[in-house]
């Protein structure tokens, strides 16, 4: 899993988050970080996002840029 260290995150990527109602059936949502929620360093499960549509989550993966 990607997205587990704060330092590879900043506002302006594009990732993939999974919402707290997907938690269960793992759908991710796609867009652009706005802001990081997550002040810790690491977190097992991924750091917590706030995408500029205004949803929040926790990252899945980072969409690679091509």
């Amino acid at each position: 899993m990607q997205g587990q260290n704060r330092k590879d995150i900043y506002p302006g990527l594009e990732v993939g988050i999974i919402l707290k109602k997907d938690q269960r059936n793992g759908n991710i949502t796609y867009g652009v970080v706005k802001n990081l929620l997550t002040s810790s360093a690491f977190h097992s499960r991924g750091i917590k996002v706030r995408l500029e549509d205004g949803q929040i989550g926790r990252v899945t993966e980072i969409v690679e840029e091509t």
